[in-house]
């Protein structure tokens, strides 16, 4: 059994991949039986019963750690290449389109993109340009929590000065800060997240919104491929790369209280977060806030919930309004979403798992015999018509079934026939761009990953019924 350089006595059980240490003939050797707990690249407990056994672990095994090899190796091309190509995207922007580009290149007149002003657009906002809240739906609205944690998560993904003036200038509400919060486990500040406090009639409600994948941050990959796990005593088994992605505590776990004595780096995500959400809400006993993301962000949004509760930190959790998800991984096992649900029913916490479509996301890791990961709360499932139903577990809830591969085609094929078209039977707010017409040609060839975009999630929280957000409770299977 091979061990890593930190305690792990705060868990009952654990399996964790370390791909740092594989050699390619480990690599191949994970495909054959064998003792796994004892090969360098697996850290995890004598006897671990989940160590080892069928081909298929083995291979989700193989495949995750591959993955992870694969983005170490290219984190810096990639990076590179993510910078570059949004630049070129807001170059193109900046300047008017590719004619104008040429004609100012001609005139000497090229307008240069900032990449820190808030002019400046990431990769997810050229897909979907809309920064205005829908002002159909007002404070109060069933609608209006779901739809403003939407667009918060969708704008987590941009640059602090654009998101100050979209919340400042657009939303007319207060901006408390972008922060990039510390990764214990891999070094470096990895996580993102902003705040905002809505101050509106019939409202005061701070928002905090967690940035999900970027599409060329190899570190935020590699947590989402990461399929280790700690089990928790009392509370479940819980994917360890969203762990560590929020503040996990090297040596120590999740202690209620930390001193951060080292100043070098900024302090970690929960424990930041959870320190200016007391300061807020001691300020005034009728503010609440409300914890949402998209994709990885979403997964950490709930994952926050239930350290909460983990801490038993009551005062909060009466004020905790709600938990919105945008594409959300599986993030535990039953036990874990047992422990979860019950803190949030007994607080009458309303937990909303928005999922659109064939999107991948939301479909993994798996929840079969051989892997424990569960999902639980409210479903909120939209088809492509953006129709949408309460449902205890999305349709292929594994994605990887043989008889939905030409169904999801022919449905991704609809979803780019139906980008020119929804412009003129919806509104001019709903009018697709050629970048994510390009985006859906991918989706075609890829089923589900157009899918897990942020236009759709957008359009389900303002097309979708308002009715569906009244029940909070998943319904029976």
């Amino acid at each position: 059994m091979a061990t890593c350089g930190c305690n792990k006595e705060f868990s009952s059980d654990y399996i964790l991949l370390r791909p740092e240490k594989l050699s390619f003939y480990e690599l191949i050797r994970i495909l054959f039986p064998g003792d796994i707990e004892k090969r360098t690249f697996v850290d995890c407990q004598e006897g671990a019963d989940s160590a080892d056994s069928s081909f298929e672990r083995r291979w989700v095994i193989f495949i995750s750690i591959l993955a992870q090899k694969l983005l170490q190796f290219v984190a810096k091309p990639l990076a590179w290449f993510g910078s570059t190509f949004e630049m070129w995207l807001n170059l193109f922007s900046a300047n008017g389109g590719f004619r104008m580009l040429l004609f100012n290149s001609l005139t000497g007149n090229i307008q240069w993109p900032d990449k820190a002003s808030p002019t400046f657009s990431s990769l997810s906002g050229h897909l979907d340009k809309r920064v205005e809240l829908d002002k159909s739906i007002r404070p109060g609205d069933n609608k209006y929590y779901a739809a403003l944690s939407m667009m918060s998560s969708k704008m987590s993904y941009e640059n602090k000065a654009f998101i100050e003036t979209t919340v400042e200038d657009q939303w007319k509400m207060e901006f408390l800060g972008s922060f990039d919060f510390w990764n214990d486990y891999q070094d470096k500040a990895t996580t993102q997240a902003f705040i905002l406090h809505d101050k509106n009639v019939d409202s005061d409600t701070i928002v905090v919104a967690f940035r999900g994948t970027e599409a060329f941050d190899a570190d935020a990959w590699c947590t989402d491929f990461d399929i280790s796990w700690y089990e928790i005593p009392g509370v479940g088994k819980i994917h360890a790369g969203f762990m560590k992605a929020l503040g996990l505590q090297k040596n120590l776990g999740w202690p209620k209280d930390i001193k951060q004595d080292d100043h070098t780096h900024p302090s970690t995500a929960y424990y930041a977060i959870r320190e200016m959400l007391r300061k807020r809400l001691q300020e005034n006993d009728q503010t609440k806030f409300v914890l949402t993301g998209h994709s990885l962000g979403a997964a950490l949004a709930i994952i926050f919930s239930a350290v909460l509760a983990m801490h038993e930190e009551t005062w909060m959790l009466e004020r905790l309004g709600g938990v919105y998800t945008f594409g959300q991984p599986r993030v535990g096992n039953q036990k874990f979403g047992e422990f979860t649900s019950e803190h949030l029913r007994k607080h009458d916490i309303p937990y909303f798992r928005f999922v659109y479509g064939n999107d991948l996301v939301p479909r993994l890791p798996y929840d079969n015999k051989t892997f424990m990961f569960k999902h639980f709360g409210t479903c909120l499932y939209y088809n492509s018509f953006y129709e949408g139903k309460i449902v205890a577990e999305e349709p292929n809830k594994n994605y990887f079934c043989p008889s939905m591969a030409i169904p999801k085609i022919v449905n991704a094929v609809w979803e780019l026939q139906r980008s020119f078209l929804i412009g003129h039977s919806i509104g001019k707010e709903y009018k697709e761009g050629w970048f994510l017409r390009a985006f859906r040609v991918l989706g075609v060839i890829l089923p589900g990953v157009a899918a897990h975009g942020p236009q759709d999630y957008v359009n389900s929280t303002r097309l979708g019924s308002s009715a569906l957000l009244l029940q909070h409770q998943v319904p029976l299977k």
